[in-house]
């Protein structure tokens, strides 16, 4: 079928009002505009319109014109790991220390493995794990919910006059450590995938991170350089970004590494410079112009509800309670052994549940680890979960604080904040307010 330029350009004039409307609509109503780009997805996409022969949705893209917005959607994606990686604060992680470092590690590992089995537990039991494909699978499904998203937390504790705390604080650092694990275990599931030589998978990644290290603190200190004779301008932004798709690119075509990987270690070696929040903020704008709305409702666009069993609702529900369970129960029990009160212990906890923007990367970047055979799928595809749980820990992630601190309730208007994710409030500030 032939390719027509316009018919993206019509796709992409739709994509980008849908999302700016809902995203809107959502931060009204207290959710995160991640949830209303996605939304816009499914509405204004085929996902509930495939079955009707009269209407297939405001946008019906073709095979070529879904490869080009899904390209646009993988450099958003890039863009929003880069970002995160700007804002890693270590100095936060280090005043947390070892007690954060263990909570994160819970957070990351008991979903994961939660994950995992209720995975293995819908595609034929425990005895599918004997599969490799299956096994691999259930692996990337327990990964998704591995991520935090703490722009909600941070919000919900500055309301509550708790986040310059001890437990906001914690909160605060376990939730950008977890971040990186999560990163790191996918890179090494996604590289394991390809042949499944362990050997080269490790000294891939290792090789990986000695190339990052090395090649970053070269740039970070040619970047320096570049700040003290230009600073705030632009082109300290294209060095960065620049930066970020060089490392992308060798992450994924050199090591077999996830290509935000490379994007999320390029923003790390930059964070925390003198100009490192000029240029976060210059990579917000560029990215939420255009590529950060079409990842998120690409997401919506290219889900299928059409084949939506009862069996699958029963993994999305399940799926959705280990995610939170497990956050739960895994940062709260660690906690609790650092010697934090069993209200501190469970703020933590609660404040990790909420998912966003990097649950969904995880998803786009773990997908070619579904199972399929001879084109038929015989895993899980956690796509619909995925939305769900987004959703739903968006939602119960503050109500959960509230109810913690009931009782407790004082506003600090002087607390400040920052996110190891993109927390959707400033997202839409800077956009509103940001000059070229």
């Amino acid at each position: 079928m032939e390719f027509n330029v316009t018919h993206i350009l019509l796709d992409c004039g739709i994509i980008l009002l849908a999302t700016k409307a809902l995203g809107m609509g959502a931060r009204k109503i207290g959710l995160p505009q991640v949830v209303g780009m996605i939304l816009a997805g499914l509405l204004i996409g085929p996902a509930f319109f495939s079955g009707n022969t009269a209407f297939h949705g405001l946008i019906h893209p073709t095979d070529m014109e879904m490869n080009v917005l899904q390209s646009f959607s993988q450099i958003g994606v890039v863009f929003i790991l880069f970002s995160s990686g700007l804002e890693t604060d270590f100095k936060e992680m280090k005043r947390s220390g070892i007690a954060a470092t263990a909570i994160a590690l819970a957070g990351v590992f008991i979903p994961i493995a939660l994950g995992t089995l209720i995975a293995l537990l819908f595609m034929g039991g425990l005895s599918a794990a004997k599969d490799s494909a299956l096994l691999m699978n259930a692996l990337f499904v327990g990964c998704i919910l591995s991520a935090t998203s703490v722009g909600i937390t941070v919000e919900t504790l500055r309301e509550l006059g708790k986040l310059k705390t001890k437990t906001g604080t914690t909160v605060l650092s376990a939730a950008i450590i977890d971040d990186v694990i999560g990163i790191i275990v996918l890179s090494i599931l996604t590289s394991f995938g390809g042949d499944g030589n362990l050997l080269k998978t490790c000294l891939n990644v290792l090789g990986f991170f000695a190339f990052t290290i090395i090649v970053g603190l070269l740039l970070r200190k040619a970047f320096t350089l570049l700040v003290r004779i230009y600073p705030h301008k632009r082109r300290t932004s294209i060095f960065a970004l620049s930066m970020c798709f060089l490392f992308a690119y060798c992450a994924e075509e050199i090591f077999g590494i996830a290509a935000i990987t490379g994007a999320y270690m390029a923003g790390l070696m930059l964070s925390g410079l003198g100009d490192s929040h000029f240029v976060d903020r210059k990579v917000i704008v560029s990215g939420y112009m255009l590529f950060t709305p079409m990842f998120f409702a690409y997401i919506g666009i290219s889900a299928d509800f059409s084949s939506f069993a009862p069996s699958l609702l029963l993994f999305v529900l399940g799926f959705v309670f280990v995610g939170i369970l497990g956050k739960i129960a895994g940062c709260a029990a660690v906690a609790k052994f650092f010697r934090y009160n069993n209200r501190e212990s469970l703020t933590i906890g609660c404040g990790m549940i909420a998912r966003g923007e990097v649950a969904l990367a995880v998803y786009a970047t773990g997908q070619s680890m579904i199972a399929y055979q001879d084109g038929k799928l015989i895993g899980l595809d956690p796509l619909v979960a995925t939305i769900f749980l987004i959703i739903i820990s968006s939602i119960l992630c503050p109500i959960f604080l509230k109810l913690v601190f009931r009782g407790q309730q004082t506003v600090d208007v002087h607390s400040e904040h920052r996110s190891a994710t993109i927390s959707s409030e400033a997202l839409d500030h800077v956009m509103d307010q940001s000059t070229p």
